[in-house]
């Protein structure tokens, strides 16, 4: 098959950027090396609740017995880990992609090739992390960490079992014109951005919990294992133990760095979690000798005393904008950057329209000159109530009693709550994040200039990985907590 000039212009632009992404000097990477059965349903119950529960952290998969085998859907028969798991009837565990090594070009960029994602696909989750971002950093003086990667999928896949006005609300949302369209695209951006070595993890996990009165629809399943890797379990919604089991298997996805309390009760009809997994060196690790002990100045408040990491460079790049100054520093297979407001200038501020979000972290005038870097380390949680905020972006009929989840259920269900949980912590080392959201169902340029990058005030940041686009955005109002 020949490629037109458009895909040519287009693999040449990906290949320049994974050379990018993947030049490494030898002594990091040296250094670096140191270091079953059928579908549950035979009974219906309408009226349940539907809940979708998905959850985003920096973490280790580890698999559960029992396997379904589903059409194309790559098994693993590893043991259930976890005791509070075995409660959990396993129906199928669909194994990850296969994992790629830090400095293996060759694989990245098959990997690459072989999914290709639509520049439009790109610039939708683009969108939806300003618009989302924005509506929820609205008000508060509070940290804040959120996963717009996560709430996506999570969303991704409820709007692939829905239809009518239900699915409308949600493609638009998602910036996507059809299903197929968002299975394929969420798909290949799965594989495209899947990373776990022993450098770093980027990594998204996906669960279906499905109550064993309730008749689903196999199509849903298997597009859940197929596109997003879904793992499938059955067993009674609504009670302790089904709360907890949900919660172990987060716990595991995380690495024990999420293990929520989640909530038992009501009548629960189906769960959706999702698990985003994110660690990360950076590029060149901060000097622990240089960490000092500074004043940082919240908003409102007393100075607090916390470490901060220093560094300089002599030439380095920036961007100056309207009330802010930006730069960011490379992980070994992402970008954190981090947005410095001026004095008097309030995060939120800058952030509070999704037009002034995208400024805010893509525009400016760019430089490149001397950076002090002067950052604290931080180490944080946050629990986002996110239903609020999307009937306020239009996603109104999915909580409703009359939503249309047809492509999942002849039963009736619903969205009745979205919680998001998130932990991030910023060291010498590198970066770790992780989260979880709870839907639920009823080459160097001249020096020119100087930035102090010395966050010492509330300021701004996101962390983009492997395959594009911002998997965590954030405020640190008090990095003392």
């Amino acid at each position: 098959m020949k490629k037109n000039p458009a895909m040519k212009d287009q693999m040449k632009k990906e290949k320049k950027l994974m050379d990018a992404i993947t030049d490494v000097p030898d002594e990091m990477i040296e250094e670096a090396e140191k270091k079953g059965g059928p579908l549950p349903g035979s009974e219906k119950s309408p009226g349940k609740i539907l809940r979708y529960a998905p959850a985003f952290a920096a973490c280790l998969l580890l698999a559960a017995a029992g396997i379904l085998s589903l059409s194309r859907a790559r098994l693993s028969k590893s043991p259930v880990e976890n005791p509070r798991l075995e409660a959990a009837r396993p129906l199928m565990e669909v194994s990850m992609p296969p994992a790629r090594q830090f400095d293996d070009r060759d694989t990245t960029m098959k990997t690459w090739e072989e999914n290709p994602v639509e520049e439009s696909f790109t610039d939708s989750l683009s969108n939806f992390s300003y618009e989302t971002a924005s509506a929820l950093f609205a008000g508060g003086n509070e940290n804040i960490n959120y996963s717009p990667v996560s709430l996506y999928y999570a969303l991704a896949m409820a709007a692939t079992g829905a239809e009518g006005e239900t699915k409308d609300q949600l493609l638009s949302l998602l910036g996507v014109q059809d299903t197929e369209t968002l299975k394929e695209q969420c798909g290949n951006y799965y594989r495209r951005s899947y990373t776990e070595n022993e450098i770093s993890t980027q990594r998204i996990s996906n669960s279906l919990w499905l109550d064993v009165s309730v008749g689903w629809k196999q199509s849903f399943v298997e597009n859940a294992a197929e596109n997003f890797y879904s793992s499938i379990f059955s067993m009674e919604l609504g009670t302790e133990e089904a709360a907890q089991a949900m919660s172990a298997w987060i716990e595991e996805q995380t690495d024990g760095s999420l293990s929520p309390r989640l909530p038992s009760g009501g009548e629960a009809a189906l769960n959706l979690v999702n698990t985003v997994s994110f660690h990360d060196q950076w590029l060149d690790q901060f000097d622990e000798a240089k960490t000092k002990p500074d004043s940082f100045y919240p908003s409102g408040a007393s100075p607090v005393t916390c470490d901060f990491m220093n560094r300089t460079y002599d030439s380095h790049g920036f961007s100056v904008g309207e009330g802010y100054t930006r730069s960011s520093l490379s992980l070994k297979n992402g970008t954190m950057v981090f947005i410095l407001p001026d004095e008097g200038i309030s995060p939120r501020s800058l952030v509070d329209t999704p037009e002034k979000m995208r400024e805010t972290f893509e525009g400016g005038k760019d430089y490149c000159g001397e950076v002090v870097w002067q950052i604290p380390k931080f180490d944080f949680s946050s629990n986002l109530q996110l239903g609020d905020t999307l009937k306020a972006l239009g996603i109104t009929s999915a909580f409703e009693e009359t939503a249309d989840f047809s492509g999942i259920t002849d039963d009736t269900v619903f969205f009745s709550g979205i919680t998001q949980g998130t932990h991030i912590a910023v060291n010498e080392e590198g970066v770790d994040a992780s989260a979880f959201t709870l839907i639920e169902y009823a080459g160097a340029a001249q020096p020119a200039g100087r930035a102090d990058m010395r966050l010492t005030r509330p300021f701004l940041y996101g962390i983009t990985g492997t395959g594009g686009g911002l998997v965590f955005i954030g405020i640190c109002e008090n990095p003392a907590g």
